[in-house]
């Protein structure tokens, strides 16, 4: 068997007396794309925000190569090759396109940390993030330009002629795309993404799909939450649902779409005829 990637072993999560992740395990390969499906509170983003540093867990671990990463802050765990988007898009208004791309190469949430210690600053976290890739020193400007060029261009037209434009001028699909490029710029090992194509129409949604699909053919892995199920059972090589904070159900696409438990508790039947083809 392929050594996993990133191996995620017993993950639980309290609030109280409500349990939102509830001994979650799951391994990703190299190169795989693996999708978390469920309904709405079933834990999926807190899922991910465990993973990626941004939520603590109360028990189980997770590791990136073999390299334990429970309990590191979401940066450290940026560095060592794991980014992300987020459910609720987090460009920053007052930066360009370019800069707010700029900011996935260097800083990683480094000046955050500090912003978060002053009070009165803690609301500023992205401030920091921004301030600590524009002006943090870099291996190489050139070397950073080419990487960023390379992101925007992956979405043609849609990002490379407004990379001078400021974020809060685009349209709400472009801030998503703006966000991709910004996880995608420092050649992640693993990319997670949450929701990448909330609030897109159909077209916008095809577009990324075509883009995801690309990056799959280069060999990038992913953790993905995404509630459009024609995109998770094109784009995913496996897929894990959760209900309740538990697994209910893994396999491939296939496999899960005719799992009884998860069409009762989040396919519907309607779905499982509209994509049964005998």
């Amino acid at each position: 068997m392929t050594t996993p990637l990133l191996g995620v072993t017993g993950i639980t999560k309290r609030f109280g007396g409500l349990t939102v992740v509830n001994g979650v395990s799951f391994d990703v390969a190299p190169g795989e794309v693996l999708s978390i499906i469920g309904p709405n509170g079933s834990g999926k983003t807190s899922t991910l925000n465990i993973v990626s540093g941004v939520l603590a867990s109360d028990a189980g671990s997770v590791t990136l190569d073999g390299v334990p990463i429970t309990g590191r802050k979401p940066h450290q765990i940026a560095r060592l090759g794991l980014t992300r988007t987020f459910q609720n898009g987090r460009v920053i208004g007052n930066l360009t396109v370019h800069d707010n791309v700029l900011v996935g190469l260097d800083g990683l949430g480094q000046q955050e940390s500090k912003l978060r210690e002053i009070p009165g600053l803690r609301w500023l976290p992205l401030l920091g993030e921004a301030l600590g890739a524009l002006f943090a020193p870099r291996k190489g400007v050139e070397q950073a330009e080419t990487a960023v060029t390379r992101q925007l261009e992956r979405f043609g037209e849609r990002l490379a002629p407004r990379r001078d434009q400021y974020a809060f001028t685009l349209s709400y699909a472009n801030r998503r795309r703006t966000e991709i490029a910004r996880a995608l710029v420092a050649d992640p090992r693993v990319l997670v993404l949450d929701e990448p194509t909330a609030g897109m129409n159909q077209t916008e949604t095809a577009e990324v799909l075509k883009q995801l699909l690309q990056l799959k053919q280069q060999g990038q892995t992913m953790l993905l939450v995404e509630h459009k199920l024609d995109l998770v059972m094109t784009l995913s090589d496996r897929i894990i649902v959760l209900d309740e904070g538990r697994i209910i159900a893994e396999g491939t696409p296939a496999e899960v779409r005719t799992d009884p438990r998860v069409i009762e508790a989040y396919l519907g039947t309607a779905f499982v005829k509209e994509h049964t083809h005998e």
